[in-house]
């Protein structure tokens, strides 16, 4: 059990659920060439878990049988699996919209130094961790030398045809150096655009910005320096209803290095596995048996970090895209443990 877990079981949060699978997002590895302080999954080198080929080759069954729209690749670094290759051309065979969430420096790792051009030839999407434009602020929070790399790695693909507003998507993430909320979206991408062009030469598409969840390295960051109630308390009193409606697990579905079924990257660094067919422990496998649609989304009280102020998600704030909240399917609930 996580340690921050005890802290997040109990919980008010409303109980929603799920709609048809869209995304199927797969976590290949925690193993990572950078080790970041605000890292949700505590990924770094030292880390050995690596999804294996036939686990690999579920994920493609699954794609295949419930038609999922998008993979979303992640880990730790999600390019360091050895079948990550492998797992991109098939996907991309299929029509399905690859994304690959890249921390930049991979790009310059001994062994690597070709795949910007595969991502470019697989028409793969690329979003990339870049929390700030100071290089002072970066380096603080991703380790010493790390924007430098990072910028190389945005030229490059820049030199691709990434991020010029046409078939090559191109997005940054945007994370707070703290126990605060991200600023609103909107304005902070222009601020990257004007900032990265005007100094570095740098064009991207969208820039995501996203909560920092009070898990793994950051709950515990939160819990050593006792601000981890006021931080609860800051995601509580900036929950906004109105997110419930386009909050990222409805659609999504997380899974795990060994093929285990989480609803959200989060739930999965947690342990909370999802529902699917009165499974103890739901696996890929189970995909191909059962409907998810309409099935109970497993929370805890680090679901507020997404619905707070404009909302986060992986694909970055909820704000701007709410429809009214008229419209939100909520079943209400008394407190409980979950």
């Amino acid at each position: 059990m996580h340690a921050t877990l005890p802290l997040l079981a109990t919980t008010n949060f409303p109980l929603i659920r799920r709609r048809s699978l869209d995304t199927l997002q797969v976590n290949l590895g925690y193993k990572c060439n950078q080790s970041c302080l605000h890292c949700h999954v505590a990924a770094s080198p030292q880390r050995t878990e690596m999804m294996d080929a036939d686990t690999v080759a579920l994920v493609m069954e699954v794609l295949r049988a419930r038609q999922v729209l998008t993979l979303d690749l992640t880990g730790g670094a999600p390019e360091l699996n050895e079948h990550f290759r492998y797992l991109v051309r098939q996907a991309r065979a299929l029509g399905v919209r690859v994304i690959d969430r890249c921390n930049l420096t991979i790009l310059s790792e001994p062994g690597q130094e070709d795949l910007a051009a595969f991502l470019a030839e697989q028409s793969v999407e690329v979003t990339a961790s870049l929390p700030c434009y100071s290089p002072a602020n970066v380096d603080r929070q991703r380790g010493s030398g790390v924007f430098e790399r990072s910028i190389a790695g945005l030229r490059q693909l820049n030199a691709l045809g990434y991020g010029q507003s046409g078939t090559l998507v191109l997005n940054l993430v945007y994370n707070p150096q703290g126990a605060v909320l991200p600023p609103p979206q909107g304005p902070l991408e222009a601020d990257y655009k004007r900032e990265l062009l005007l100094h570095f030469g740098i064009r991207f598409d969208h820039l995501f910005a996203l909560t920092n969840m009070p898990i793994q390295r950051f709950g515990s960051t939160l819990v050593s320096k006792g601000t981890f109630g006021a931080y609860m308390q800051l995601l509580r009193d900036s929950y906004r209803a109105e997110n419930l409606d386009t909050v990222m697990c409805r659609s999504l579905l997380s899974v795990d290095w060994q093929g285990f079924l989480y609803d959200c990257d989060f739930n999965q660094m947690l342990g909370l596995r999802a529902s699917v067919g009165g499974a103890a422990r739901p696996h890929l496998r189970d995909l191909l048996q059962h409907d998810l649609a309409g099935t109970d989304i497993r929370s805890a009280d680090h679901c507020y970090g997404c619905m707070a102020g404009q909302g986060s998600s992986c694909g970055g704030a909820l704000e701007a895209s709410v429809p009214p909240a008229t419209h939100v399917a909520v079943v209400p609930m008394t407190e409980r443990v979950r």
